[in-house]
């Protein structure tokens, strides 16, 4: 299997697509080959500044204590578990977090051996050997490895609670599918989606999904920034937290850490959404889900 670098610079880095593209090798998806990570980081361009947030071995050591607790388990049961814990490391604004040159160069330069552990298929039907997608070192924020994760804490987090953006990670098809949709965006939408898991109104992955499209085909005509306003965002705390990483330590890997001291959701529209997103799922197509019903009421 691909093995860490060999080679960790003090400072994280940028990498431009072109320049990726030649370290992204079949060998490397198929975690035959490491990465050459003295060559990788002469055509890298260092973050500027020395601010304590652009440090790379926090981060590092996050991905290391990540595939260890969850060796001898699913990787995919690490997403929870490091999503706001890479969230509150890095300590991005979200201007920052859109360039996907910082999100490559994790994968490549700092955590090729994470992303190849973590998305790695199993055995194909075709025999063919099992790999990695290419997009999980360099592709869209729903995709890439590291993105996936940040976007995840960043839009289901609830103000300094990194709580829901736990529970969504705990579900596949919740990165998979919602990360994609414009509508996550709105708070309360991300926290009523949430809620809905915690109750066990949806639970599997085909019920995320279902839900997913039918909260998507809704927002065409009913918007629910109107219907269920969030409360006016205050950009002050996210750049107090941003300054004190200057001082901060390293995140709990026992509790959870905590995010910018935002205002929450407002409780009253979260609500609202809870009960128009359960009515959207009761008539929302979802093979399987009658049988399921079935079986709760004979039971």
């Amino acid at each position: 299997m691909t093995a860490k670098p060999e080679h960790f610079p003090e400072r994280l880095a940028l990498i431009s697509d072109m320049q990726a593209a030649e370290y992204i090798s079949e060998g490397l998806l198929a975690g035959r080959e490491d990465v050459p990570a003295v060559a990788l980081n002469k055509v890298t361009e260092p973050i500027p500044g020395d601010e304590a947030r652009s440090r790379l071995h926090p981060v590092r050591d996050l991905l290391v204590d990540a595939m260890y607790k969850f060796g001898d388990d699913k990787p995919t049961a690490a997403d929870a578990w490091l999503a706001p814990r890479l969230h509150a490391t890095l300590r991005l604004t979200r201007r920052e977090a859109a360039d996907a040159r910082l999100w490559t160069y994790l994968a490549l330069g700092v955590g090729p051996d994470y992303v190849v552990w973590r998305h790695i298929s199993g055995p194909k039907k075709d025999g063919s050997a099992p790999s990695v997608a290419r997009s999980r070192f360099q592709g869209p924020h729903h995709k890439q490895a590291f993105a996936r994760l940040w976007w995840a804490a960043e839009l289901f987090r609830n103000g300094p609670d990194y709580r829901p953006a736990e529970v969504a990670c705990a579900n596949q098809d919740m990165l998979n599918t919602a990360l994609r949709l414009d509508v996550i965006d709105h708070r309360p939408t991300a926290q009523a989606v949430v809620r809905l898991m915690e109750k066990g109104t949806v639970r599997t992955g085909r019920e995320v999904n279902g839900l997913a499209a039918a909260i998507n085909a809704s927002a065409a005509t009913l918007m629910y920034d109107v219907v269920a306003p969030d409360a006016e965002r205050d950009g002050e705390p996210l750049r107090d937290w941003v300054a004190a990483a200057e001082s901060a330590r390293a995140v709990s890997r026992h509790v959870l850490p905590e995010g910018p001291e935002e205002e929450v959701a407002p409780e009253p529209s979260v609500e609202a959404l809870v009960t128009y997103f359960e009515g959207l799922f009761a008539d929302a197509p979802v093979r399987g889900k009658e049988e399921a019903t079935a079986d709760d009421s004979a039971a």
